[in-house]
This record gives structure tokens, C-alpha cells and sequence, in this order.
């Protein structure tokens, strides 16, 4: 009975380090007892998917896909000189990264992989060749590998990594287009998927062309509905119900379907009711360039959004309250110096289900800063989802990006995708008086670089923006790593990529929260005393 039960639970504490299980438990015959023991290990993930959504469709304009992982924390190991084939490092430990193009991952049910039952919304795309080479495969860790391609009609890419590559896996999305709708800079961290997303800041005004594109990654079709909110509570449309996503597909949907009436400022909610999928707003103004609308964090009483550049000629906040209630929130501005509030807007009324946008202007009035939102009544629970709109430059030379509500730092985040010149790392330690010191590195290059790191101290309540350090005898392009120092507040962070062209300061921003590299299993207790022969 003794070993049985043991065995039991060694299973149990197996299985939670490749699952995340937070908690084992196993009945006990004879009443004896099981317990979780407090604390437990961290242990890193055994698997990672990633989703890249179709590039913006343009004939002078080209994507870069950048793929890393940190050196360190489960990512010792080295893959096949065709990212295949894992080979095992000085941990024993083997990985696979690399991205594939929706449709060409082949299925265990069928010959193409095809799904029998079509797509609704915005069209489906159509399926790639099975022969189709991977996408930027990973050979080792703590060094970027990078794929370009200038194609209008490339897919979207459903990526996974496993084993050492796991942890901490990132791929950036940078397109840039020289002109016409859209024109600028497009970046998006490419995302995990998920059932729920929430997109404050999506517009179907007449100058916005905003299209959700759903990419399913699973080996069975997914159903989504889309429910978009405006400043009069939901935008309803049957549209926008029971949308079919294939297995391995994509299916973009142009919002202004999904409202007969335009919406100026509005909130996205994708649910996955049957599966679940990567979603992501392209989001192009006739006036104003585009970006990614990447998704806000969770609803939660409060929000931070870090990074907004000090050249910032207007900045537009969107929020809803997605609950039963209504949120009233304290609005602050995490300047280099500390906390501020902003004159004309001390607080802010979130109605329920209502989206609520206010125009902050030049905020940052030349001093880079992040915007943090808390309930003005500190017992408050209710939610809200938020996010910006940013614009630099003036007249016909303006671009904007956009900076969601984001999970803060935690253990470790990393940003892709980094040039010789224009990146800015922002850092915002947003509680008072918790100050926080926080280590970052410069991987080695795409094509060569030996690795930089250095640590900055962030004041509690205060921004510091900074040109991060970048990889000695730098070659192509490089990661950062953001990792806090324990013992010290919490952090928040951003990474804003501007590359001008030709008089437009074409950017584009990336929040960076914790990239789940690992989980906590606990410690199983088992009282043995209670047990018989």
C-alpha cells in the first residue's frame, strides 16, 4: 500500500509539471491524509504554442519573423541544422521551435488536413502546401533566428515549441510598409491562444479599416463569436455569432460588418465558444498609418500601460467595464519623476458594457511616461479592460501604435526584434515608495554579437525610459530580456521600435509581460502514518 500511494503521487507531481496543475490529490484508503505542502518548485514548460496572423497585404511591404528563447531556464538545448531534429545540451535536454503555414500542419484524421464544414466572417484562407519548409526554426537559444519575405499574400503561421525551447519562447511579427493604407511600422508580439479576448480601441469609423483575424491552431474547428461594444453599450449583429475557424486556418473579419452604424471608439470581446484560437486586430487609418492592435490583459480593477514616448503629439484612452457595474478610476501618469495626475483628468467614469474614450493629448508633454489607472475606491472590484491610441508627428508625417493594459513583468518577458538603432525600453515600477531593480540583456545577434546585460533601478511610482544596451560587435538583429530582481515592486514594461521613413516616424510598441516560461508545482505531503500494510 506504502509504494502504491507513493507512486500515486510521484505521477501526480509529473503530470503537474507538464500540465501546470496547481494543485495534487489523490483519495486516500483508510482515511489517510494528502495534503499539498506549501511553497513548491518552479519548474519550466514542456510546451509552447505561438500564432502569427497574415502579414498586412501590400505590394512595398515586407515582414520580418523573429524567433527566440533565453539561454538559461529549461533552454540548453540545441536543435538539428534543420530545426527538426532535437539535439540534446548540457542540460540533457532536447527542443524544437519553429512556425509552420496555417493549413500546411498535417492532420492525424485526414490526407490535406482541409476542414469539411467552410468558414464564415471575413473568408477563409486557403490551405498551404504539405511540403512547406518551417519558418525561422530555432538551432539554439539565446540567439534570434529571422525570416523575411515581401509576398502580399503570405499566411499566417500557427508556431510550436517543445522540450528545452519551451520556456520563454517569443516571435516577433515586423512588417513596414513603404506607403499607401497602412504605411509605417507594424509590430506584433505573435500571440498564444486562448478563448477570451478583450480589444478596447478598435474603431469602425468610416477612416478606420479594422480586421480581427482569428487563426485556429488545434487539429478540430473552432466556433467564435465577436461582440463589439461602443459608447452606448453593444453593438449587436448576427454576423458576428457561430464563426467557423477551420483546423489550422485563419479567418480575418472586417468589423464595420458587424455594425451597421460607425463607431468611433469601441471594445472588441472575441469568445471562442468551441475550441479555442490567436486573435489579433490589424488596424489601418487613411490618415494615420497602422499597427497591431495586440489584446489587453485580463479584466482587473486596475491597469497599467507603460510606454508612452515623450514625442507623443496625442494620446486617446480607451476603457470599458465589462461587468454589472460601473468603474470609477483614479488616473495617473508615472512620469521619470513619480506619480502625477493629469489636469482635466483626475478620474475617469467607466459606464457598464458602455466603452469610454478621452482624448489625454500630449500628456507626456516631451518626458516618456506610462498611464495607471486604479479604482478611486481602493475596495473596488470591478473591472475594466483599457488601452491607447498613440500619435507622433504632426500634419501629413503622423503614425500611431497602440499600448494595451498588460500583465506586469513578473519573473521574466523578452521583446524581439531589436535594430543597431531605434529601440527604447520602458520600465515603470507603478507602486509608490516599492522601488525595483531590474536586469536586462542584449542577446547575441542574428548574425553574430556576444551578449550584453545590465541592471537599471527603477523609483516606485516612476518611468524610466532608456536606450537598452545592445550585443558587442552586433550582427543582424537581437532580443531583449527583462528579468526583475526579487525583493522589489512590480514591474511593467514596453519596447517601442522606430524606424522613420521618409520624414514619418513610423514606430510601433510592444508590451512585455511574463512570458510563462514556468509553473509551480507543489509539493505533495503524504501523512504516512495513517497507512497499513
Amino acid at each position: 500500500m506504502k509504494r502504491t500511494m507513493m507512486s500515486l503521487i510521484g505521477a501526480a507531481v509529473a503530470l503537474a509539471a507538464v500540465t501546470g496543475v496547481a494543485t495534487v490529490a489523490a483519495p486516500a484508503p483508510g482515511g489517510a491524509a494528502q495534503a499539498v505542502a506549501p511553497g513548491g518548485s518552479r519548474l519550466p514548460v514542456q510546451r509552447s504554442a505561438l500564432l502569427c496572423p497574415p502579414p498586412a497585404s501590400s505590394a512595398v511591404g515586407e515582414t520580418t519573423y523573429t524567433s527566440f528563447v533565453p539561454a538559461g531556464a529549461g533552454a540548453a538545448g540545441k536543435a538539428g541544422e534543420d530545426g527538426k531534429t532535437g539535439k540534446t545540451g548540457k542540460t540533457g535536454k532536447k527542443g524544437t521551435a519553429q512556425l509552420l503555414p496555417a493549413g500546411s500542419v498535417k492532420e492525424s484524421g485526414g490526407k490535406d488536413g482541409k476542414d469539411k464544414g467552410g468558414g464564415a466572417g471575413g473568408g477563409q484562407q486557403a490551405a498551404a502546401p504539405q511540403d512547406t519548409k518551417p519558418v525561422a526554426p530555432l538551432t539554439e537559444a539565446g540567439k534570434p533566428v529571422t525570416a523575411t519575405t515581401d509576398s502580399a499574400g503570405a499566411p499566417a503561421l500557427v508556431g510550436a515549441a517543445d522540450g528545452a525551447f519551451a520556456p520563454g519562447w517569443t516571435v516577433q511579427q515586423t512588417t513596414s510598409i513603404a506607403a499607401g493604407a497602412g504605411r509605417g511600422l507594424l509590430g506584433l508580439s505573435c500571440v498564444a491562444p486562448d478563448t477570451t479576448f478583450w480589444f478596447p480601441g478598435v474603431s469602425t469609423d468610416k477612416d478606420r479599416q479594422d480586421y480581427v483575424h482569428l487563426t485556429n491552431p488545434d487539429s478540430t474547428p473552432a466556433v467564435v463569436d465577436l461582440e463589439l461594444h461602443g459608447k452606448d453599450g453593444a453593438l449587436r449583429a448576427a454576423a458576428g455569432e457561430n464563426i467557423s475557424v477551420p483546423p489550422h486556418a485563419t479567418v480575418p473579419v472586417l468589423l464595420s460588418t458587424l455594425t451597421g452604424a460607425p463607431a468611433t471608439d469601441a471594445t472588441l470581446n472575441v469568445i471562442a465558444r468551441e475550441g479555442r484560437v490567436g486573435a489579433a486586430v490589424q488596424a489601418v487609418d487613411a490618415k494615420l498609418g497602422g499597427d497591431w492592435l495586440p489584446a489587453a490583459a485580463d479584466p482587473a480593477p486596475g491597469a497599467v500601460l507603460p510606454g508612452i514616448p515623450g514625442d507623443a503629439t496625442s494620446v486617446r484612452l480607451v476603457a470599458l467595464a465589462p461587468g454589472d457595474a460601473d468603474a470609477d478610476l483614479k488616473v495617473q501618469l508615472a512620469t521619470p519623476t513619480g506619480l502625477i495626475t493629469p489636469a482635466g483628468v483626475e478620474t475617469l467614469h467607466v459606464k457598464s458594457g458602455m466603452t469610454t474614450a478621452v482624448d489625454l493629448k500630449d500628456i507626456t508633454k516631451g518626458e516618456a511616461a506610462s498611464l495607471v489607472l486604479t479604482p478611486t475606491d481602493s475596495g473596488s472590484k470591478t473591472p475594466v479592460v483599457a488601452a491607447l491610441r498613440v500619435t507622433r508627428g504632426t500634419g501629413d508625417k503622423q503614425e500611431t501604435a497602440f499600448i494595451p493594459a498588460t500583465r506586469p513583468v513578473g519573473e521574466r518577458a523578452t521583446a524581439a526584434d531589436n535594430r543597431d538603432k531605434g529601440s527604447t525600453l520602458t520600465l515603470v515600477a507603478p507602486e509608490k515608495g516599492k522601488d525595483a531593480k531590474v536586469k536586462v540583456t542584449a542577446s547575441a545577434g542574428s548574425g553574430g554579437g556576444t551578449p550584453v546585460s545590465k541592471t537599471y533601478t527603477v523609483k516606485g511610482g516612476a518611468t524610466l525610459a532608456v536606450e537598452p544596451p545592445r550585443p558587442q560587435g552586433l550582427k543582424g538583429s537581437y532580443a531583449l530580456t527583462v528579468e526583475p530582481e526579487p525583493g522589489g515592486g512590480p514591474v511593467y514594461a514596453a519596447r517601442m521600435l522606430a524606424q522613420p521613413q521618409g520624414g514619418i516616424p513610423a514606430f510601433t510598441i510592444q508590451t512585455l509581460p511574463d512570458d510563462r516560461g514556468s509553473v509551480t508545482v507543489p509539493t505533495a505531503r503524504q501523512d504516512l502514518s495513517l497507512l497499513t500494510d
